[in-house]
């Protein structure tokens, strides 16, 4: 590749590529339906990479996890409602340790919204969308280029957690055109390591708590909790080899300014005057990073494009009114 014009949805399809993703199931949404378009193109002069339009988003989310446990690193791409759809898969995702990328190119909601305009606000289904509780690891990119970068970062969690993750985008940022040169971007390729379901030995999918030997144990609340903070700490100590953000603009203001996404650049204008703190992964949260940053600012001030979501965790992370 020479240096030329991204969009942003094309840069996550380059990404998945690159990445070694060989199977996409998705159904179209705006505005991430050009990251569907693409999957099919590519399929239909790569035979080794296989694609599918299914009939929803429920079935598209489903297929990935089965693609997934047959072998292949598998994705998906879609807008709140539909992302709303996949939330029950993703949840049998995450109890079944199974590794696949949900892109989420988020609109205006709720429900239908408003399909060609950007949105903030599927921050909290991205780490609560889905029963009960689990790790969510999340990533959101603020350039084309790293919509490339990131994207094969989620492959890379994905496999090292053996969970879903998700990559969030946004209208304004999946519809963008930057020049850039992708070839500069190197990101070490995590390879697939978890057997597919069909090699022999025994895996369970039940989706219910059982013992190490098969046997149900959904009536034992030790077994599950011991189960569950297995899961969750293996998920945080991952989340932790891929605690990206960025700090930086004029870092001797007393005011800093939080934002991410779309906003990093809809902000960009006051970087003469405040502080800067971007937070690429945005579940699990950056609890230390930030904290330390925030005691040096006397306000903090944060930019969204939702009715103050990211704006509640960092209060409540940092036990302080921003």
């Amino acid at each position: 590749m020479t240096k030329r014009l991204v969009q942003g949805n094309e840069a996550v399809m380059l990404g998945a590529v690159k990445a070694g993703a060989s199977f996409f199931a998705g159904y179209p949404i705006s505005p991430s339906s050009e990251i569907l378009a693409q999957a099919s193109v590519y399929a239909a002069s790569h035979p080794e990479f296989r694609f599918i339009q299914e009939e929803d988003e429920i079935a598209s989310a489903n297929a990935i996890l089965g693609g997934s446990l047959a072998g292949a690193k598998s994705f998906t791409a879609t807008s709140g409602p539909g992302f709303s759809l996949m939330q029950e898969a993703i949840g049998y995702g995450h109890k079944v340790g199974i590794p696949c990328v949900i892109v989420n190119v988020m609109r205006v909601g709720p429900a239908t919204g408003m399909p060609t305009m950007p949105g903030q606000g599927d921050l909290n289904q991205a780490r609560y969308g889905s029963t009960g509780d689990y790790t969510s690891i999340v990533f959101y990119p603020s350039t084309v280029a790293e919509c490339y970068e990131y994207t094969i970062q989620a492959f890379n969690a994905a496999e090292e957690s053996r969970s879903p993750v998700i990559l969030m985008s946004d209208a304004f940022l999946g519809h963008l055109n930057e020049v850039a040169d992708l070839d500069t971007i190197h990101v070490p390729i995590v390879p697939r390591t978890l057997e597919p379901l069909a090699s022999g030995g025994i895996r369970l999918f039940s989706g219910v708590a059982t013992y190490p030997d098969g046997e149900p144990a959904t009536a034992d609340a030790d077994e599950f909790i011991r189960q569950y903070y297995e899961s969750r700490d293996h998920r945080l100590e991952v989340a932790e080899r891929y605690a990206f953000h960025e700090y930086g603009w004029n870092k001797d203001s007393d005011t800093l300014v939080i934002a991410f996404g779309i906003t990093r650049r809809i902000a960009q204008p006051l970087a003469a005057h405040f502080a800067l703190f971007r937070p690429i992964r945005i579940w699990p949260t950056l609890d230390k990073e930030l904290t330390e940053i925030a005691a040096r600012y006397k306000k903090i001030i944060v930019i969204e494009g939702s009715d103050g979501q990211y704006a509640n965790v960092v209060e409540r992370m940092l036990l302080r009114r921003v």
